[in-house]
């Protein structure tokens, strides 16, 4: 490991001119700390890809960061101190700031560190050769693990030993394959595979929580399809997604997006590789501690819908469309295709996936008070009746005619009242 050399190139861009984060340097440089920022940021510039977050690593203790935070008027908040985090606020815009650091201590789930002032220390427990990088805010570069090298050659490497970089933290055998697939060529690591594979056990004393933030990172990862199924193959993606898989569904999931011209669909592409019948979806949301929303969401896309099929009548689909809603019909209409087995080039299913955006499902044209403005007293009845309309009103291809559609209403709410 060494300093910077004149080789390397120089940072750039607009967020290291951000005067949030001049904010933030001047705080710790007033307190005799030195500050660069670390890790992603340094890493997605380099390679011309949007910075969102901008980490900090000083020789200052965590103690002093929230010091000198607090004197130059910024918000400081102890949001991982024992782990030397500070989030320090400028401008509205929170950067974590962490104490150089080494492990003293690991679980395979969490460490426990001492602080240091040595940068080549604080590299070294780092997870991959590409998130070892540093830069000043003048852009001076520092790598202290040949991960420019990696960077360029898009490979993904362990620092050091890859057995000893995953035993200090099992997580780390999904964050391998995830920065494979978002920053790798399509050829895995030969020495952080095998180490992944031989460790591979170590996934069981994961949380659900962090399984679940990898994994979908992952899927949605330009490089998911060969990296899934090399996890597949490899027996590693059945320990964390424990229902039958299907690898060739999420390949012909990804193609068909690609066709559309539409991002990867992570939650879409887990139902295709996952989910067989409605109890896998239900399974899924409880083992991966998937939100309601989005349990909701894959349990819809999953249920299915002969509406959605291209060889059943457009007036079937609007049907589908109207109640799944235009984004779960999307999603549906996606995963039916995928496991229909059609090509990705299927004109048929295309029409059929992007009926929402030719055509919009209307919206419900009457409530309950306008039922019981027809003499029906609150109660069973009044749903009743709204859903005997709706169903007419539906299989009418959504009458926009007002008159017949209050007739309608009138004759149901009489067959109700009698």
């Amino acid at each position: 490991m060494s300093e910077s050399q004149p080789k390397w190139p120089r940072v750039s861009g607009d967020w290291l001119q951000s005067p949030a984060l001049a904010k933030v340097f001047a705080a710790l440089a007033d307190g005799g700390a030195e500050a660069r920022v670390v890790g992603g940021a340094v890493r997605n510039a380099l390679i011309h890809r949007p910075v969102k977050e901008i980490d900090i690593a000083t020789t200052a203790r965590p103690e002093e960061v929230m010091r000198l935070a607090e004197r130059a008027g910024l918000a400081a908040h102890p949001t991982g101190i024992d782990h030397g985090t500070i989030t320090v606020v400028a401008g509205k815009q929170p950067f974590e700031v962490t104490t150089l650091r080494r492990d003293v201590e690991t679980d395979g789930r969490h460490a426990v560190v001492t602080f240091t002032t040595s940068w080549e220390e604080d590299a070294s427990r780092r997870d991959f050769t590409i998130n070892a990088l540093y830069c000043k805010l003048d852009g001076t570069l520092y790598d202290y693990a040949s991960g420019i090298d990696d960077l360029r050659k898009r490979r993904v490497r362990f620092i050091g030993d890859a057995h000893a970089r995953i035993r200090e933290d099992y997580l780390r055998v999904l964050r391998f394959f995830r920065f494979s697939a978002e920053y790798g060529n399509g050829q895995l690591d030969a020495t952080g595979l095998a180490a992944a594979i031989a460790l591979k056990d170590g996934l069981a004393l994961l949380s659900a929580e962090r399984v679940r933030a990898e994994i979908m990172k992952l899927f949605a990862a330009p490089g998911a399809v060969d990296v899934v199924n090399a996890m597949h193959k490899a027996g590693i993606l059945q320990l964390v997604i424990r229902t039958r898989l299907e690898p060739d569904r999420f390949a012909r999931l990804a193609a068909i997006e690609g066709m559309l011209g539409e991002p990867p669909d992570a939650l879409t592409r887990l139902a295709a590789l996952a989910v067989n019948n409605p109890e896998d979806a239900t399974f899924l949301a409880n083992e991966l501690r998937l939100s309601n929303a989005e349990a909701a969401r894959i349990a819809a896309a999953s249920a299915g819908d002969a509406g959605i099929d291209p060889a059943s009548p457009e007036a079937d689909a609007r049907i589908a469309l109207y109640k799944l809603g235009p984004e779960n019909f999307s999603r549906a209409a996606r995963l039916a295709w995928t496991r229909s087995g059609a090509p990705a080039n299927d004109a048929h299913w295309r029409a059929r996936t992007l009926l929402p955006d030719r055509w919009k499902a209307p919206v419900m044209p009457f409530s309950g008070s306008d039922v019981l403005a027809l003499g029906l007293a609150p109660g069973p009845k009044v749903g009743k009746v709204l859903a005997a309309f709706e169903r007419w009103w539906m299989q009418n291809n959504f009458s926009n005619d007002a008159e017949r559609q209050s007739s309608v209403l009138k004759e149901l709410a009489f067959a109700a009242l009698n």
